[in-house]
C-alpha cells in the first residue's frame, strides 16, 4: 500500500515534467505560426524604426541650451570646423532630407519652408519644434516603407531616377551618417549618447 502511495505522486510529477516542455513548445510554435512572414515593406519599416530611435533619442538628450552648439566654438587646435552645421541644424537637416527622399514614395506634398540648402525651415527655433519636425519626417518614412511591394520596389516613382527601394533605404543610410555627427556633438558636451549607455538588467 505504501508503495502505491509513493508511486502515484511520483508518476504525476514525471508526467508533469515531461508534458510541460511540450506544452511550452506548442505555445511557441503557435505564436510563430501566427506571425506574418517578412515583406519588403516590413523589413524597410524595421530599418526606419532603428534609425528613428537612435536619432530621436539623441536629439531629446541634448539640452536645449546646447542645441545651437557647433564644434567651432571649442576652438580645438589644428581643427577645421568653420561653417559646420549646429546640432539643431543637423537634426533639421535629417528631417528635411527625409521629406525630400521619402515623399516621392507616398506622393505627399512637401512642408512649407524646407528651402534649397538642406538646413530645414528657418522658423523652427526651439528644441520642441525641431523634434516635432523630426518625428513627423520619420512618420513619413514609415508611410513610405508601407508602399513597397515586390512588384513595385524596383520601379522609379514619378520623375525620380532611383528605384523605390533605393530611395527608401537611402533615407535610412543618410540619417545614420548624420546620427554619427550628432553622437560626436553630444560627446563634445560630456554627454554619452543613449544608445552607448550601459543597459540596465
Amino acid at each position: 500500500m505504501k508503495q502505491t502511495r509513493i508511486f502515484f505522486p511520483l508518476a504525476v510529477l514525471i508526467f508533469a515534467a515531461t508534458a510541460l516542455p511540450r506544452s511550452t513548445n506548442s505555445v511557441q510554435a503557435a505564436a510563430q505560426a501566427q506571425q506574418s512572414p517578412p515583406t519588403v515593406a516590413s523589413i524597410v519599416d524595421r530599418d526606419v524604426s532603428a534609425i528613428e530611435k537612435l536619432v530621436v533619442d539623441a536629439a531629446e538628450t541634448m539640452p536645449e541650451d546646447k542645441f545651437d552648439f557647433t564644434p567651432e566654438s571649442l576652438r580645438i587646435s589644428g581643427s577645421e570646423y568653420r561653417g559646420v552645421r549646429s546640432f539643431a541644424v543637423q537634426v533639421k537637416h535629417i528631417a528635411t532630407s527625409n521629406w525630400f527622399i521619402w515623399s516621392p514614395l507616398t506622393g505627399e506634398k512637401l512642408p512649407e519652408g524646407l528651402g534649397d540648402d538642406g538646413n530645414g525651415p528657418a522658423n523652427l527655433k526651439t528644441k520642441a519644434e525641431i523634434i516635432e519636425f523630426l518625428k513627423d519626417s520619420f512618420a513619413l518614412g514609415h508611410r513610405a516603407a508601407a508602399t513597397l511591394t515586390t512588384e513595385n520596389m524596383l520601379r522609379a516613382p514619378g520623375k525620380s531616377k532611383s528605384t523605390r527601394l533605393r530611395l527608401a533605404e537611402f533615407g535610412v543610410s543618410h540619417a545614420y551618417d548624420h546620427y554619427g555627427q550628432m553622437v560626436e556633438y553630444l560627446r563634445m558636451n560630456g554627454i554619452v549618447p543613449p544608445a552607448s549607455r550601459p543597459k540596465s538588467d
